[in-house]
């Protein structure tokens, strides 16, 4: 029954670009400035009188950048845009094109057809990144504690850049993420933790072909912190308590001297005596009374001796 309807060869021909046109797929690649990048094409083999050609699409308009042909047995490959100057390189068996150090001017659609008794296309859309730059961190807290009672802050700083993306992690988990479209502008990530557990703290700058890391290690920066701050209390309490030491020790030395002085002085009031004698001479005789006893004379001089211990 179905060989009564015959489908005609230019129609089926027809069909088969209109397949091939109409399902085109656009492949992505993300790569990094610099890099020598190869747009595969996933073929194996491509016929030797194939007709190859490779365009670069910018501002809406295909620009043939490639042609490769076979002109009377012999092929020739043509390279025609400057600004892909000596960076091309086409591969003959798969149809696949290399872009040597290729740059964020060089995203892009890039369109390849091979035209044997069809046409065959394939499309790639290409995204050049920059390598990120190192992320900065800046401490905002005046004095970093692990106390119950306080917090502290860090800034994460980056420039930005097309789909950059910026993000804090506490150990593997992140907490927080920014990112803008304004690539002129740098990108801030505040870190804000209440009593801190002393983890790790990593904040990642990132775009799809790049990232830069810089890490916010707790235990060497408020814990150790803290450990200081306790270390000179504890300074400062074994230096005052030295200095009372001392003074204590200066008073009781001076106390002393002062006690001795005293009992020197002391000493030296109780080293003399009172020593009375008296002197016999013609002059100073004792006159005898009426009863024949002779009258003591108190009269005479007295005499102080130091008495030497």
């Amino acid at each position: 029954m179905f060989s009564e309807y015959r489908i005609h060869p230019a129609l089926l021909h027809l069909l088969y670009c209109l397949l091939c046109s109409g399902g085109e797929e656009v492949v992505r690649l993300q790569e990094l400035e610099g890099n020598t990048v190869t747009i595969h094409t996933g073929l194996t083999g491509v016929q030797s009188d194939a007709h190859i050609l490779w365009f670069y699409r910018s501002e809406s308009v295909d620009i043939k950048i490639v042609i490769s042909q076979i002109i009377r047995g012999e092929i020739i490959t043509d390279y025609y845009s400057e600004r892909f100057r000596d960076r091309l390189q086409l591969n003959r068996t798969s149809g696949s094109l290399t872009i040597r150090n290729i740059s964020r001017e060089d995203s892009g659609v890039y369109k390849l057809q091979i035209i044997t008794g069809h046409q065959s296309v394939w499309s790639f859309s290409v995204d050049v990144y920059a390598s990120v730059s190192k992320p900065f961190i800046r401490n905002q807290t005046e004095k970093c504690s692990v106390s119950l009672r306080e917090s502290f802050s860090f800034l994460c700083s980056v420039e930005n850049g097309k789909d950059v993306s910026l993000s804090w992690y506490e150990e593997k988990e992140r907490i927080s993420s920014i990112s803008s479209s304004d690539s002129s502008e740098h990108l801030h990530l505040l870190l804000n933790k209440t009593n801190p557990n002393c983890s790790t703290y990593t904040c990642v700058v990132a775009n799809p072909v790049s990232n830069q890391t810089a890490q916010l290690d707790i235990i060497n920066i408020c814990c150790k912190s803290v450990s200081g701050q306790n270390v000179k209390r504890d300074h400062f309490k074994s230096l005052a308590a030295l200095g009372l030491f001392v003074a204590l020790s200066l008073l009781f030395v001076w106390f002393c001297k002062k006690k001795k002085k005293k009992q020197d002085s002391e000493d030296a009031d109780l080293n003399y005596t009172e020593v009375k004698t008296l002197t016999r001479n013609s002059r100073a005789a004792p006159e005898i009374n009426r009863a024949g006893m002779a009258e003591e004379d108190h009269s005479g001089s007295v005499d102080y001796s130091e008495i030497r211990h």
